[in-house]
């Protein structure tokens, strides 16, 4: 399945909301466990990088760097970067067919990777949401296709961004859904 109009959605919404970083934010916690907003913002800049990077370097062992992200004077500037090399890189129809190496996880056609890119994204969008206090709020459908995506995986998962599932109510939104999904409390506050 072509998942990039979606991850395009995702990307957008996120680029919005991290519009509205100021550098006397970058300190605050976030609700992924271990990284500030500093951290989770350099993560995101990091993943643009490697995916866009991963489609050219093959499915062996590479020297692409999936911690290569690096925040300088204007962390908004950086992610726009790097979001707008990535979606050039993913822009051509046969990327989505085409093998690469995602990170650990191993040798999966592009179209995969788009998938994981766009969970992530969505994902994170709201953790940065949460910690700088900005409203976030992504179509249903963003967040439905986001939880099938997840549900591939299993839900014990404890690694610093995507943790074991929490509990919600049975009358959760689709978006407290994936977020408790992929262990982040939906009523999360700084």
């Amino acid at each position: 399945m072509d998942f990039r109009d979606l991850d395009r959605q995702a990307m957008k919404l996120a680029g919005e909301v991290i519009s509205h970083v100021r550098p006397d934010q970058l300190r605050l916690p976030t609700p992924c466990a271990d990284w500030t907003l500093h951290g989770l913002l350099r993560h995101l800049v990091s993943e643009d990088l490697a995916f866009a990077a991963a489609t050219t370097a093959g499915t062996g062992p590479s020297e692409v760097d999936w911690n290569a992200g690096r925040l300088g004077a204007d962390p908004v500037a950086d992610y726009q970067r790097a979001a707008a090399g990535y979606l050039t890189a993913f822009e051509p129809d046969h990327v989505l067919g085409h093998p690469m190496r995602i990170n650990v996880f191993g040798v999966f056609p592009g179209s995969v990777a788009v998938s994981m890119h766009f969970v992530d994204t969505i994902v994170h969008g709201w953790d940065v949401a949460k910690t700088i206090g900005v409203p976030y709020a992504p179509d249903a459908d963003l967040s439905v296709a986001a939880l099938k995506i997840m549900k591939r995986f299993p839900p014990e998962r404890p690694t610093p961004a995507f943790d074991v599932q929490v509990a919600v109510p049975e009358n959760a939104s689709e978006l407290d859904e994936l977020l408790a999904y992929v262990g982040r409390e939906p009523g999360w506050a700084r």
